[in-house]
């Protein structure tokens, strides 16, 4: 996997969770094309995550875990989104490690 920083330190096995800004959200949709089971184009015209259960969740700054069989996509999705506004950090704490803000 060829990623823009260092690994997190603990390994594949560190939960990671994904959020969007709306603010720089473009709208391009290739985010939910990457991975559908994660992100979908809300009738705003925006990219949102969604549940583990498949709702929307459209609350600013919503988070939803990131299933370690979608973390290539998820950070596909990040890498290649026109508005950098897909962030993916550490649940522990909150350290982004793939998106605009990851060092």
């Amino acid at each position: 996997m060829t990623v823009q920083h260092e690994a997190p330190s603990t390994g594949a096995a560190e939960a990671l969770e994904v959020w969007i800004d709306q603010d720089l959200c473009t709208g391009d949709g290739i985010c939910a094309q990457y991975a559908p089971e994660v992100f979908e184009l809300d009738i705003d015209g925006l990219a949102y995550v969604k549940s583990a259960d498949d709702e929307l969740l459209q609350d600013t700054g919503a988070t939803t875990p990131v299933p370690l069989t979608l973390l290539q996509d998820v950070v596909d999705s990040a890498k290649e989104c026109p508005g950098d506004c897909i962030h993916v950090r550490r649940v522990t704490d909150k350290v982004e490690v793939y998106g605009p803000d990851a060092e």
